[in-house]
Formats: structure tokens, sequence, C-alpha cells
């Protein structure tokens, strides 16, 4: 009952540590006789995986998952698929300090008061590293519905607007120039869903909006969540928005309609900042590694849904 589970009829199991031997997912629920592709796998985690950009970490990883269960001559099996990575570019010396420092806004005071212990290195479970086994988990919710398209995009990082952002140069000099003064940026991600199964979510406590917001929110720096016309709600009268379903974002009620379903997310600076920016491997800002993740979390959420959804049919049918 840690809260390292996500997911009911489709779901997850997260460990490891970031500077551990390494991280990991247990993806259960997964249907028996789908085409499984180290691959396309490996493509995904690397999408997420650091040194990708100029102007981000340091640190290197090559992020290559290793299978240990659930897969049999390129298909699942039907039953819990284990997939680590192990860590092999830590530099833990960088850290030493911490042991005995909280840096502000991260987990390392809070961790200790619950626990009474914590791994300091490289922030332990609160590492943006644990988030390797939320695409793990995205990859195979992709199998179950490959109909599903989630695409995640910057709409803004810090002061750059999504115009500014479509230059590569202006955004690797902007991350670069930030990296070297020991400061960060928060911004904003949005996401477009297409292919959305009719009727997920209940009416009650499991909507797909308030799903959809809580594993979105559990991403670290996440604070921020909103569908549809999102804060636009609050200037509209119910007349203009009764006049256009655009404005719901594809979920009515918390139930999906069938539209396509527009999400927006909210992205803090990074805590590590100033000198212990410069002391250690951190990047100066996390959306361009988290757009993977997002969008591997949504599909979770989505697939989850889509077999309770079929449960629930078959169920009214026996």
């Amino acid at each position: 009952m840690r809260g390292n589970s996500f997911g009911k009829l489709f779901s997850i199991t997260s460990f490891g540590e970031s500077h551990g031997e390494a991280i990991g997912a247990i993806v259960d629920g997964v249907p028996a006789g789908l085409k499984f592709s180290f691959e396309d796998l490996s493509r995904e985690l690397k999408r997420r995986a650091p040194g990708q950009q100029k102007g981000t970490t340091s640190r290197k990883e090559s992020d290559t998952p290793e299978v240990l269960s659930g897969i049999f001559e390129g298909k699942t099996l039907g039953t819990p698929i284990c997939v680590i990575v192990r860590n092999n570019g830590q530099q833990s010396a960088d850290y030493k300090k911490l042991k005995v420092e909280h840096r502000p806004g991260h987990a390392d005071r809070t961790t200790e008061l619950k626990y009474g212990i914590r791994d300091h290195r490289g922030g332990g479970r609160s590492s943006g590293r644990e988030t390797i086994a939320r695409v793990i988990g995205g990859y195979f919710a992709s199998l179950v519905l490959p109909q599903l398209k989630v695409i995640a995009s910057i709409s803004q990082m810090g002061k750059l607007s999504k115009s500014d952002l479509a230059d590569q140069v202006i955004c690797e000099n902007y991350l670069e120039t930030l990296k070297n003064d020991g400061d960060s940026v928060g911004g904003k991600i949005s996401l477009s869903l297409d292919g959305t199964p009719v009727g997920l979510g209940e009416p009650a406590f499991d909507k797909l909006k308030a799903d959809l917001a809580k594993a979105l929110l559990s991403i670290g720096g996440c604070v921020s969540f909103s569908y549809g016309a999102g804060e636009g709600f609050f200037s509209k009268s119910g007349k203009e928005i009764s006049e256009d379903s655009g404005h719901f974002g594809g979920i009515e009620g918390g139930i999906s309609n069938g539209d396509n379903i527009s999400l927006e997310l909210g992205f803090k600076p990074v805590s590590t900042v100033g000198d212990k920016a410069k002391e250690g491997r951190h990047d100066p800002c996390i959306l361009p590694r988290v757009i993977p993740v997002v969008e591997s979390m949504v599909k979770l959420v989505i697939v989850d849904h889509f077999l309770r959804q079929n449960a629930y049919q078959l169920e009214t049918k026996l």
C-alpha cells in the first residue's frame, strides 16, 4: 500500500532507486498473444533518456531494457511482464552533500520525515529516473489499443512561446544559458488523444478526467491539469459552452464521448538551482524529456478503462 502501483485491470508496479542496481516495472493485465518488439520498447525509452539534447543533463544512460518475464517467442503470455533497466551512468559522489542537506521543493525532507531514512543519491525513488517504469508500461498499453494516438508537445517553456519552440537552435541556446547560470524554468505541455473509445470512465469517483488528472499529476514537477476549454470555462457563459461540444475536450460527465480529447499540463521549474545544479547533473527544464512520460501515463489510463469497459459489457450480456 505504498503507492507504487497504478491501474486496476491493466496495472504497473514501479520499483528501484535512481542510483540502485536498476529501475523497473511489473506490467500486469496485458492480454496474451500480442506481438512484442524489443526495438520499439527501446525506442520509447530512448526518447526519455538523458543526454539527448544540448543544454540538458550530461548524465549518459544506455537505458537498455531487459525483459525478465511475460514474453515468449516474441509474444505476450498474458502473465505479469517484468522489465528492468540497469543503472550504469550514475555518479553518487555528486550527491554526497545531500546526505545532510535537504533541497527545497524536492522530496528530500518529506521522505525522511515519512520513512525515517532515505536514499539521498540522485533522489532515490523521487528521482525523475523512476519514470522509466511508466514508459515501459505505456509501451505495453499501446499494444492493447494501437488505434489510440497520443501526441504531446511543449506549448510553452519559460519565456519561450510555441512559435519560439519551433526553432531548435533557440531552444538549445536557451537551455544552455539556463544550465550555465544554474537556473531552471517550467512550462506547459499540450496533449491530443485521437481514437479514444466511447464510454470510458465511470460517472462517480472513477471519472475519466479524474483518473487522467491523478495519473498526470503523479509525475514529478507536474503542478496543474486541465481538459477541454480548461480555464477558458471561467469566462464563458453556459449558452456559449453548450453551442460547441469541443469545449468539453472529449469528456462529458466524466465519460469519453468519442471526440478528440485535449489536455493541458503545467510544470514547475526544476527545484535544484544555483551551485547545487552546477555540482550535479541536472536538467534546467524537464519538459523535453517528460513528453514520452505524459504520453505513457495517458495510455495507461485509457487502456485500463478500455479493459474495464469491455469487462462491464461482457457482464451485462451474461
